[in-house]
């Protein structure tokens, strides 16, 4: 193993266990009720009750991150496909409506105020995840593969700008540029 693939390695792995301390801290502020989820839960509950119309049932809620949760806090799930090619971000509001047919059509209709963050994509525990900021956020599958992002990718990410969020999306994945050929004028 080169000398420049081992620091490479060691770079995961602090990588790696800093994820691993944000986690910690994340899931602790959760139990004591300070979590990004149970701010959507409130925001869910603020949306209307589920309507009827001639075209099916229509329901508005709140995105988490992977679903959507309803006015009456029920689960709702987002197809993983819509939720990267849309880049929806935790706290988004979403129109479900669900025709006669059974169809699921969803609608993004009130997103909230966004920002970028540029990190490194890892994986941990079964979850791609992006490290910037000094935060490790979730991302779905469906954005790695759709980006076809590599762990150790820089990518950008949207995630909420006035709440915290467990959640981001992926925008883009910068390109990689050979050691010592990335112009100067395209640091990050």
């Amino acid at each position: 193993m080169s000398q420049s693939s081992k620091i490479a390695l060691i770079k995961e792995i602090l990588e790696s266990a800093e994820a691993s301390l944000r986690s910690a801290k994340q899931m602790l502020n959760e139990i004591a009720g300070q979590s990004g989820t149970a701010q959507i839960g409130k925001v869910a509950e603020k949306m209307g009750s589920i309507k009827s119309d001639a075209g099916g049932h229509i329901i508005e809620g709140a995105f988490d991150g992977q679903n959507m949760i309803g006015p009456d806090g029920r689960v709702y799930s987002v197809p993983a496909n819509y939720a990267s090619k849309s880049k929806l971000i935790q706290g988004d509001i979403l129109k479900l409506t669900i025709t006669d047919d059974g169809t699921f059509l969803y609608k993004q209709i009130g997103p909230v105020e966004r920002k970028k963050i540029v990190g490194t994509l890892t994986f941990d525990d079964g979850q791609y995840r992006v490290i910037g900021n000094a935060k490790s956020y979730k991302v779905l599958l469906a954005s790695v593969t759709y980006f076809k992002a590599e762990i150790g990718d820089k990518v950008t990410v949207i995630v909420p700008e006035a709440e915290d969020s467990e959640w981001a999306a992926i925008e883009n994945v910068l390109p990689r540029f050979e050691e010592g050929a990335m112009p100067d004028d395209f640091k990050i």
